[in-house]
């Protein structure tokens, strides 16, 4: 028996949620969220969760269910969106993973082994690191957390040290007890398809939806959070839209320069996105516009996998 999965993705604002909506009308299934900002409760206009109507349409797994002080990470969200699939399919729906979030997709692919060593940001900060402190303050960072591994390596083999940092910094499990732990066999049949814009159009598109989550109140959104004793410095909240609304916050910039930070660093992301989604060649892009009709879009989908 097929155990079919389809998989939404696509950079930021390019409408995966809507896409997503119209398969899982037409299948009467759920849709499992990919997004790594999204789980957060109270982080709602920042990460442009599904609206009350959009989540009426399906039921949408992994949406607004984490503390945002609380550790959550990319092995915690492959658990958790595998038993979602699982669910979905023992009640013969065919479910759809839709998001944005190209770690978190992984892991749901291929699996957390497979995806420990892609956090090219973590990674970078790493090697700032070491060229700002030296192998030994990378050692003792891992001594600190995985003290076991360190204790089979030297400061300066480096690159296994980064590793090691890297993979407890996606699990919270040290390298030895994942490589122990990891077995997968679920043998599902992903189809993976991402909507591709035009550059230009594509960065309309954030340009309003920036302008809309001013107006909808991003600013006393942020403003709550911190209210409610959040700190700034949450993983959370390290995130484009809140961190420059935090800089507004504390006076060090005008709304109008926050407002355009967050414009700029939306583009930068989404241009993050595509990098990352175009080494996956498994992955099948459907020409998308400002005339897109995603009714069409999600029949073209369904007949491809049926």
């Amino acid at each position: 028996m097929e155990r079919k999965v389809i998989v939404v993705l696509g950079p930021t604002c390019s409408g995966k949620t809507k896409l997503a909506l119209e398969i899982a009308h037409r299948l009467e299934s759920e849709i499992i969220s990919a997004d790594s900002r999204q789980i957060y409760k109270h982080l709602t206009i920042g990460t442009a969760k599904p609206s009350e109507e959009e989540l009426l349409k399906a039921n949408h797994h992994l949406v607004d269910f984490v503390e945002p002080d609380q550790n959550y990470n990319v092995s915690k969200f492959e658990n958790d969106a595998i038993t979602a699939i699982d669910k979905l399919l023992y009640q013969n729906k065919i479910p759809i993973v839709a998001g944005g979030s190209g770690l978190y997709i992984k892991a749901v692919v291929d699996g957390i082994f497979n995806t420990v060593e892609t956090d090219e940001e973590y990674r970078k900060k790493l090697l700032k690191i070491r060229k700002e402190e030296g192998n030994e303050r990378l050692y003792s960072m891992l001594q600190d957390c995985d003290p076991v591994s360190a204790s089979k390596m030297l400061p300066q083999n480096w690159k296994r040290v980064i590793r090691s940092l890297e993979v407890f910094h996606l699990t919270g499990k040290p390298i030895w007890q994942v490589q122990d732990e990891y077995e997968r066999e679920d043998n599902f049949d992903f189809y993976q398809f991402g909507l591709l814009w035009e550059r230009e159009a594509l960065y309309k598109n954030i340009e309003k939806r920036v302008d809309k989550m001013i107006i909808d109140g991003l600013v006393n959104e942020v403003q709550m959070l911190l209210e409610k004793g959040y700190d700034k410095n949450l993983n959370s909240l390290n995130t484009v839209g809140y961190k420059e609304v935090i800089d507004f916050l504390e006076k060090n910039i005008s709304l109008e320069k926050a407002i355009e930070l967050i414009k700029r660093n939306t583009r930068r992301f989404a241009k993050r996105q595509m990098t990352w989604f175009r080494k996956d060649k498994r992955i099948k892009w459907l020409d998308i516009d400002e005339n897109v009709d995603f009714s069409r879009t999600a029949d073209t989908i369904i007949s491809m996998i049926t």
